[in-house]
């Protein structure tokens, strides 16, 4: 078998060619980044397709540098002297990866008044360079790395860290005002009186008001391992079926009846079945009032949760616009199939072998086909008996960006029916309750269609034949090029009237076109 390779962006209709191979890309397959913030430090490092890389190594410790930085102005000792024994861990790692590292210091150090002793001391023992940022550049770099996994979003950003608490506007694939606030829990624990803090969160809150460009009724886009573990409490509140938690969608009643749920709870039980750490934990009490207080400020639509934050920001900063623009589920599909497919470059073939089944289907529902088809094939070294469930945590659990918790499980189901006609009694079923029966129904047809089309492939630029669909009639036709003939017979058969059950038609038929002389 042999790799094809797209190089005319026209081939690829509207998802244009891979960029994956491109020299800036490549220079962007394996980056480091080093987050040194007041409550964790952070090594991340990112490899694959660039527009939607997967975490080649991914390490912290909390640290809580920012511990007691309000009332004594200096790094805590303690947490100082680990965060530089990380730090010293994480650059031999990043050396031994081959992966060149960009390390970042933001609230706790750009504050303290040893924040500049810490940084040298960093360069002298851990050969690392730590670029202190200020507020607004945090919060730029934070909201690039939401447009890592939303291009072209809108709303706003809010990023809350140990010591800090930013803000930024994002529209149309660009970031635009961004303010900067003392509203990190590690800082708010020092208020002894409840009703204080809570006056001193609204004073702050309402002037941020004041100064953001922000409409009520847009998207809030969260971001910090604060906001990600209320997340995860709300999860558990509601019995979510599903644990990833980028692109989570909370509303404002779930985080007042989150509030009120938190403060009822044991935390360490709720820790423990929630799966948060102690010190996150003891953070969480602060920052739900936070977010109480924001969202009730600023009264968005809808809250949609960031995995995404200043250190994808930071491999956002580095890509050339033409990345930048690109899909990233497409991207990180393509990467999968040209890595993982045994015919890499069947996918496109099957992409327009299965639309004209959808001739209804906007741009949102063709992206999810076209992963669908990139991503069918990838899982095929999985045992036969459990490819139809691995197949399906491939695409819901994977660090997919752009894809809403339904798309996930719409991508799953239908990834689960490339290989299994039957999903009652599965393991996943709690799973499918994210869709409705439309999507379920779609998601079928879609998994038949590509199993039957699995069947008759021969090469990567092949053309096995076309469907036609009348729907109104309920008529379904397959057209076979005379090449793709031999490969027709009983189980091609079979697949084809399963899928023709699935689709309700009243008539399938199959024509052999003649060889052309």
């Amino acid at each position: 078998m042999t790799t094809t390779t797209q190089t005319d962006d026209t081939d690829w209709g509207p998802f244009g060619r891979p960029l994956f191979d491109d020299p800036q890309a490549k220079a962007l397959a394996r980056v480091g980044v080093l987050d040194v913030g007041s409550n964790s430090v952070r090594m991340v490092v990112f490899d694959g397709a660039a527009r939607s890389p997967a975490y080649f190594y991914n390490e912290k410790v909390m640290c809580a540098l920012g511990a007691g930085l309000r009332e004594t102005g200096r790094l805590n000792p303690t947490g100082r002297a680990r965060a530089l024994a990380a730090i010293r861990r994480f650059a031999a790692l990043a050396e031994s990866m081959d992966a060149p590292l960009t390390a970042v210091a933001t609230a706790a150090v750009r504050e303290a008044e040893d924040g500049d002793e810490f940084s040298r001391e960093v360069l002298e023992k851990a050969g690392v360079k730590l670029h202190i940022i200020d507020g607004r550049e945090e919060a730029r770099l934070s909201a690039q790395g939401v447009l890592l996994g939303w291009p072209g979003s809108f709303g706003m950003v809010c990023d809350i860290g140990g010591s800090s608490m930013e803000l930024a506007d994002i529209k149309d694939g660009k970031v635009g005002h961004r303010l900067t606030s003392p509203l990190g829990p590690l800082r708010l624990k020092g208020f002894t009186s409840k009703r204080d803090l809570k006056a001193h969160v609204k004073e702050i809150m309402q002037g941020m008001h004041a100064e953001m460009d922000y409409e009520t009724g847009m998207r809030l886009f969260l971001v910090g391992g604060s906001w990600r573990a209320i997340a995860r409490i709300d999860m558990e509140r509601r019995g979510y079926p599903l644990t990833v938690q980028h692109e989570y969608r909370m509303t404002a009643r779930n985080v007042s009846t989150t509030a009120d749920y938190i403060g009822s709870a044991n935390l360490d039980d709720l820790r423990s079945r929630c799966g948060i750490s102690s010190e996150r934990m003891a953070l969480v009490p602060i920052a739900i009032h936070v977010l109480k207080e924001l969202v009730k400020t600023f009264r968005p639509k809808d809250i949609a949760v960031s995995s995404y934050g200043i250190r994808e920001g930071l491999l956002y900063e580095q890509m050339p616009q033409e990345l930048r623009d690109r899909d990233p589920l497409i991207e990180a599909s393509r990467y999968a199939e040209s890595k993982d497919a045994r015919l890499p470059g069947f996918g496109k073939v099957l992409y327009d072998f299965v639309t004209p089944l959808f001739p209804n289907a906007n741009w949102q529902k063709l992206r999810i086909i076209k992963a669908a088809c990139l991503l069918h094939d990838v899982t095929w070294r999985a045992h036969p008996d459990y490819r139809d469930e691995v197949a399906f945590d491939n695409a819901t659990r994977a660090n997919l960006g752009g894809l809403k918790h339904e798309e996930r499980v719409l991508l799953g189901l239908s990834l689960f029916h490339r290989y299994s006609s039957k999903r009652q009694g599965s393991r996943l079923e709690p799973l499918f309750a994210l869709l409705d029966e439309q999507q379920i129904r779609e998601a079928e047809i879609l998994g038949r269609a590509m199993r039957l089309g699995a069947m008759l492939w021969l090469k990567a630029e092949g053309n096995p034949g076309q469907f036609i669909w009348k729907p109104k009639k309920r008529e379904l036709e397959l057209v076979l090029n005379a090449e793709t003939e031999p490969l027709w017979g009983e189980v091609s058969e079979a697949r084809y009237n399963s899928l023709a059950k699935a689709m309700d038609a009243v008539s399938a038929t199959v024509r052999i076109l003649p060889k052309q002389s």
